[in-house]
């Protein structure tokens, strides 16, 4: 487990494009047969993925963490984003189909992932916050999640928000987890632009081609930087940051927070003509 440490807004200005990738990006996660994952400092998130091809895989604690087992003092939540796959929590299976979603309270000492298909595996994105309350076990399918669309064309920023883990949903301690999918021909998120200091936000970026990229915006909207992100790369935003992006194509991305707020809607907005 790596340790992330992000940067505050006194020394970001001042940082180079590596730095900015050291402290506020999560990449070389999702590796085939293994589990891999980042502890950051940032609201003590963790992040990761697990990636079974032939053989199950046994989501285990870590010296990080201090505890006995992953969910000891945490919940978890674990959205798939390849193909059909199994989370087993103790004796109960949860099967799950693409952007299928399942939330692991607090006090679940046994989680295993296993795949269907090896030669169309599972992808398991984990995200994983301190609780100090424990909710049951609850699973979201893609059909279920809320759907609604914002944005237009004409503006390039036609999407579709999912929201799974959320105050109208899913119960959870402190994470609220959706996915938000970028319509053919769109390809801006998250603009006009907004901060929340009530919580962190860490954004995973999938379903993005081979040769596309896209151009996280991160910063206060005085001093904005820029973080070019490839397929299932994660970048952390502080509550001081805007979080905003343009890719050179359509893409999808699981936004995912943590604080002490739920509200999805408790958002400071950032006019567009103050933004540098």
């Amino acid at each position: 487990m790596k340790t992330i440490v992000v940067s505050d807004q006194v020394r970001y200005p001042r940082m180079t494009t590596e730095e900015l990738r050291e402290c506020f990006l999560a990449d070389g996660l999702c590796r085939p047969g293994e589990i891999r994952l980042s502890y950051v400092d940032l609201d003590r998130a963790v992040v990761g993925f697990a990636a079974p091809v032939s053989a199950p895989l046994n989501l285990t604690s870590s010296p990080e963490l201090r505890a006995e087992y992953f969910t000891e003092r945490r919940e978890l939540g674990v959205l798939n984003i390849g193909g059909a796959g199994t989370v087993r929590v103790g004796d109960e299976s949860y099967d799950l189909e693409n952007l299928d979603l399942v939330y692991i309270g607090r006090g679940n000492p046994e989680i295993q992932f296993e795949t269907k298909d090896s030669g169309n595996p599972a992808v398991f994105y984990m995200l994983s916050y301190p609780a100090h309350a424990a909710y049951p076990v609850s699973v979201v399918r893609r059909a279920e999640a809320q759907p609604t669309e914002i944005g237009a064309a004409a503006t390039s920023n036609r999407r579709t928000i999912y929201k799974y883990i959320h105050m109208g949903g899913v119960k959870s301690c402190q994470l609220v987890m959706g996915v938000t999918h970028l319509h053919e021909g769109s390809t801006w998120n998250t603009m006009p632009a907004h901060t929340h200091m009530r919580r962190s936000e860490l954004y995973l970026y999938f379903d993005v081609a081979e040769n596309a990229r896209v151009f996280h915006l991160m910063g206060p909207p005085e001093e904005t930087r820029h973080i070019v992100v490839a397929d299932r790369e994660v970048v952390i935003s502080p509550g001081w940051s805007i979080h905003a992006g343009v890719g050179t194509q359509a893409y999808k991305f699981c936004w995912g927070m943590g604080g002490e707020n739920q509200d999805y809607a408790d958002m400071d907005p950032v006019d567009l003509k103050t933004m540098r």
